[in-house]
């Protein structure tokens, strides 16, 4: 799964808090529904692996003066509903980030 989420932030660096933020208020929500086995900075790109109900999700989430890019690994179960999850990941990205 790829999506390239536009943002209106100033910079990487901007950017790059406010992904640090959002990724925290997602574990805060999570609680004990999931486990975060990797959870890995690379300059402005999260490396992550996160499982859930028998399934794990990898990949990367970068962090650039434009936009958030997330390039995902779903296992096969969680492929089926691909559309639906980068919808619903684009539409409330528009509404945390106004979009470009």
């Amino acid at each position: 799964m790829h999506i390239n989420i536009p943002h209106k932030l100033v910079s990487k660096a901007e950017a790059k808090a406010q992904a640090q933020k959002l990724v925290a208020d997602i574990k805060s929500k999570m609680g004990d529904k999931a486990l975060i086995e990797e959870e890995r900075w690379e300059g402005e790109t999260l490396h992550f692996a996160v499982s859930a109900q028998g399934q794990r999700i990898t990949g990367t989430l970068e962090s650039t003066d434009a936009a958030f890019v997330l390039d995902a690994k779903l296992p096969l179960m969680l492929k089926l509903f691909e559309g639906r999850i980068e919808k619903m990941i684009e539409e409330q990205s528009k509404q945390m980030f106004g979009g470009a």
